[in-house]
């Protein structure tokens, strides 16, 4: 029987250097969530959720007028980046 993680892109980054890249877990992530185990989709990935807010103001943005939009959008850059940094920190001294 195929898992999800049978159809998933192998990092090339931990392929061929031996360690893990920002992106490493977004694709399992993912998976988690699809199944409903949205406590393992964070522990996976943790700026999975902060990904997802940022992509719906994104797709919003388009389609509405909002006030304080680049703020917001930059607001929402850093807030990533911070996740998604410190989440590689704690996975490589773990």
């Amino acid at each position: 029987m195929l898992s999800p993680e049978d159809y998933m892109l192998p990092c090339l980054t931990k392929k061929f250097f031996g360690i893990e890249c920002f992106g490493c877990g977004f694709q399992r992530s993912l998976g988690f969530i699809f199944q409903g185990e949205f406590v393992a989709a964070f522990y996976m990935y943790p700026a999975i959720y902060t990904l997802f807010m940022f992509a719906g103001f994104l797709i919003a943005n388009i389609f509405f007028k909002i006030k304080y939009a680049e703020k917001i959008k930059l607001i929402l850059v850093v807030l990533n980046i911070v996740i998604i940094v410190t989440g590689y920190i704690i996975k490589i001294n773990q």
